[in-house]
């Protein structure tokens, strides 16, 4: 994603990459960067990253409520309950990506998230214990990867999680809101920074 604006319909600066699919500024604007404390929600993306590994994000978004519905909205302990008649249905639904390996990893990772929200209470108070701190951040949109994003790549991967890596991870930590990545100029980056300011962290 490139760091430049582009000048959206109202006149106002955005992040220039609002603007490469029509499906994108509705996401820019209301959904990337804004801080989610859902389960579901995280689990989803965690999910929709994995597919993503060789894809395009606007093939993923635009099939995002096709993936909602096959998956029973990320309700992972639904999914974690998944049998290999609902894998066939899964690998003959037009509507996702239909990746053996991708799939199978959403239901793996799907029992993992109910033996950490059996440790921790939930997801959110574990992934939210990998928001990085102020001292290390960086220019927005000017890294793939961060400390924070091996580090819960690999606590992951450890609790055998699939599909987790840290680029993966990283793209998850900008559109959750565990960093504020829009850039500078961007109208959205101030909306974005307030609603982080009045979140409350999960478990804490």
């Amino acid at each position: 994603m490139s760091g430049e604006t582009i000048v959206g319909p109202d006149g106002k600066s955005r992040c220039r990459w609002s603007g490469g699919a029509p499906e994108f500024l509705s996401y820019h604007d209301t959904e990337w960067g804004f801080p989610v404390s859902d389960d579901y929600r995280l689990f989803e993306k965690l999910c929709l990253e994995g597919f993503q590994s060789g894809l395009s994000w606007r093939t993923i978004l635009s099939k995002r409520e096709n993936f909602r519905a096959a998956f029973h909205d990320f309700d992972f302990d639904t999914i974690a309950d998944f049998t290999e008649g609902d894998l066939a249905r899964l690998l003959t639904d037009k509507g996702i990506v239909r990746h053996r390996g991708k799939i199978e990893a959403v239901v793996n990772n799907a029992r993992r998230a109910q033996e950490i929200v059996k440790r921790t209470g939930s997801l959110a108070v574990f992934v939210w214990n990998y928001e990085p701190g102020l001292e290390n951040l960086v220019e927005p949109q000017t890294a793939s990867t961060s400390a924070e994003s091996l580090a819960l790549s690999k606590d992951l991967k450890k609790r055998g999680w699939k599909f987790v890596g840290p680029t993966t991870v990283y793209a998850f930590m900008q559109a959750m809101g565990l960093i504020n990545d829009h850039v500078e100029d961007c109208v959205i980056r101030a909306q974005v920074e307030s609603a982080r300011e009045s979140f409350p962290r999960p478990g804490r």
